[in-house]
């Protein structure tokens, strides 16, 4: 890594200063720096930390790559329109694979209504949760050719409906799919001012992570990695991915029995881990807050999305210590559907932020890309405006002001919510270079004000 000297840039609020990068940490801060290494212009624009995604799953985000989107679909007729046109430009008897249903599209789905929309054609729909696919007879023929999993439903006769629950790592297996390619999203990433991410999917194994190592190792995925996993996981020998929490993936529909919970909690604990609990409904949070009660909470422990969070709830979160992870952007891009769909008193307490930093609440923002946009500048929009896609308030006492929508996304990936990483001597050399002073770029936050992205002391990302 060769020192670079990024000349010319604002620094907490003060301008004109010049910030020296060696050996990955930022080695001088000051005005007219010398030294030897390459210089970069940085034209009066703030230099502020790499922001951190702190939850999101890569392989499913590179795989989208590959799939028809249905976030956009208004109806039945539009829904089948789509997929129509997308299996046409496909030979018969190919794969489809289409994501971010709904089912105010087009209602239930099943293995009979896909085979109507895709009779020549193996198509799989993934529900815009992320735990349930539907495949249509043709798919769901060769994938249980040697025996259903116990996560595919039946219907009251015992054939199966095409509707698998969770069954993501499953699939993968009998598909044998060649994996997505990394490199496009780490460029996306780094487009973005990302600098390190939490990967949070259970599913992940001792091949996915060799997948993302790799990808670190080479460069396609630039990014600095937490891999969390439902499993034991190891970090490997070169540090290239740290460890996070053990995830625990709960469904209203179906919980854990209480005990089992308790088994998760304490297998992470022998594993020396935290646990990271997927909590959306106010249901899965209720036993999620009882069983840490019991098991009891440690540093690192932290709630996944907080969908839904009761105000009584809240002190609850902040005695335990629990750190909500949660995404902003949901109320944007799902808000109209949230205010069509849940009752007007429990608005409120959709994907809260305001008044759990003010209870003393650590909260972290993130994606949950693919199922939102991996842009954390919309993140940050939407924790201020708290306004849906359409321009409709969503809870507006939950809105923060643009510095702290900022610092949602500075914790460090160990801890998220946690003390916000700063421009300072010493501090590790992971840094976005905004085309603007900072004043200017919260304003109206957005990712075109990105003018570099270094990792590491290196540039990852230059927007000219």
């Amino acid at each position: 890594m060769r020192p670079l000297i990024l000349r010319n840039v604002e620094v907490a609020g003060r301008g004109g200063l010049d910030v020296r990068l060696a050996d990955g940490r930022i080695a001088g801060i000051g005005e007219r720096l010398s030294g030897p290494g390459e210089t970069f212009d940085g034209r009066g624009g703030a230099l502020i930390p790499g922001l951190i995604d702190h939850h999101i799953h890569l392989l499913a985000t590179a795989a989208q790559a590959r799939s028809v989107r249905l976030d956009a679909v208004r109806d039945a007729d539009e829904f089948d329109a789509t997929l129509r046109q997308a299996l046409d430009a496909r030979p018969p008897g190919g794969w489809l694979r289409a994501t971010g249903y709904h089912g105010r599209m087009a209602g239930d789905l099943d293995r009979d209504v896909l085979d109507r929309i895709a009779p020549r054609h193996r198509l799989r729909v993934q529900d815009q949760t992320g735990a349930l696919w539907i495949l249509n007879s043709l798919a769901l023929d060769e994938v249980t050719a040697q025996g259903a999993p116990p996560e595919a439903e039946r219907d009251a006769g015992g054939r199966l409906t095409g509707r698998i629950w969770r069954g993501d790592a499953w699939l993968r297996e009998r598909l044998a799919a060649e994996p997505p390619e990394l490199a496009p999203l780490g460029r996306t990433l780094a487009a973005f001012g990302i600098t390190g991410v939490t990967d949070t999917s259970a599913t992940t194994d001792a091949q996915a992570a060799a997948l993302l190592a790799d990808a670190r190792r080479s460069g396609a995925l630039p990014q600095r990695l937490t891999l969390m996993s439902a499993g034991e996981l190891a970090t490997p020998a070169d540090g290239i991915f740290d460890v996070g929490p053990v995830k625990v993936l709960l469904d209203d529909a179906r919980l854990p029995e209480f005990d089992d919970f308790l088994a998760r909690i304490a297998g992470a604990r022998t594993q020396g881990r935290a646990v990271a609990v997927h909590c959306v409904t106010a249901g899965e949070l209720a036993l999620t807050l009882a069983a840490f009660e019991v098991a009891g909470a440690q540093a690192g422990d932290r709630i996944e999305h907080g969908g839904v969070i009761p105000g009584e709830a809240i002190p609850s979160l902040k005695q335990l210590g629990l750190t909500v992870v949660t995404q902003p952007a949901f109320v944007f891009e799902r808000g109209d559907r949230y205010l069509a769909d849940v009752e007007a008193a429990e608005q409120v307490d959709l994907y809260r932020c305001a008044s759990l930093l003010a209870a003393g609440v650590p909260v972290a923002a993130s994606s949950d890309a693919p199922y939102a946009a991996c842009d954390p500048w919309l993140g940050m929009r939407a924790a201020i405006q708290r306004r849906t896609r359409t321009g409709r308030p969503i809870g507006l006492k939950e809105g923060v002001d643009p510095r702290r929508a900022l610092e949602l996304y500075l914790g460090d990936r160990s801890a998220p919510g946690g003390p916000v990483r700063r421009i300072e001597l010493g501090a590790a050399a992971d840094l976005c270079l905004l085309c603007v002073p900072l004043a200017e770029a919260l304003a109206e936050p957005a990712a075109e004000q990105i003018r570099a992205t270094i990792i590491d002391g290196a540039p990852v990302f230059a927007a000219d």
